[in-house]
């Protein structure tokens, strides 16, 4: 029979238990990282071996009974999850259309009588004018000069239409654009005074009651 000697006895004293310990180890390892494993898969779902959520053969998730509502995921439960809620843009407010504005300046407040050169206080109130169609998108902007029946018609119509044209060169010089304005001169046509004025002649009376007919009207139309 073979010896064994002192010396291979006390080796293997030594490596028997660090083997032993080695396996320790490993099986400890291997189940630390089973239980990490386990911690990271979601407890309300049924898991494979390959760490997939598990379905049956309709391709529903297989629930576990920790399962609860609040622990849907949206792979398999999505109608219970809160959709996000999309807000929808306010439409821009579609313009305004304006009806046509006619505004009827006294030519006699513009001018001084028979004269088509503008007066200080013609200046302000078309000034007026100009603030007052600011915000407004305007395709065109209409002067009509008039005049009083007094004198020829040929020469109401040229005085009524350099009127109209005083104006438009006005409204030009506070920015708009010349070729949006038009002008026309009426002259005597289209009285507002009627049959209220008696008399041909000219006379201090008969100047005053014909004021309304000299006149220039503006129409603005466009959208606010």
């Amino acid at each position: 029979m073979k010896k064994i000697s002192a010396k291979n006895t006390l080796i293997g004293m030594v490596l028997i238990p660090a083997m032993f310990s080695g396996a320790v180890l490993a099986q400890e390892a291997k189940t630390d990282q089973s239980s990490s494993t386990a911690a990271t898969k979601p407890e309300a779902y049924g898991i494979d071996a390959r760490g997939v959520v598990a379905r049956n053969a309709t391709g529903l998730c297989w629930r576990t009974s920790y399962w609860t509502p609040a622990m849907a995921i949206h792979e398999c439960d999505p109608d219970l999850l809160k959709k996000p809620e999309v807000v929808a843009e306010a439409p821009a407010p579609a313009p305004v259309k304006t009806a046509p504005e006619k505004i009827t300046f006294s030519a006699d407040a513009l001018f001084d009588f028979d004269s088509s050169k503008l007066k200080p206080n013609g200046v302000q109130s078309l000034n007026e004018f100009v603030t007052g169609i600011e915000g407004v998108k305007y395709d065109l902007i209409i002067a009509v000069g008039y005049a009083d029946r007094i004198g020829s018609d040929e020469y109401n119509k040229a005085l009524s239409l350099r009127r109209a044209e005083s104006v438009k060169d006005h409204l030009v010089s506070r920015g708009i654009d010349p070729s949006r304005i038009f002008v026309d001169g009426k002259g005597e046509s289209n009285p507002v005074t009627g049959n209220n004025c008696v008399g041909e002649k000219r006379s201090k009376a008969l100047i005053e009651c014909l004021a309304p007919d000299r006149r220039v009207e503006i129409e603005v139309a466009g959208t606010r």
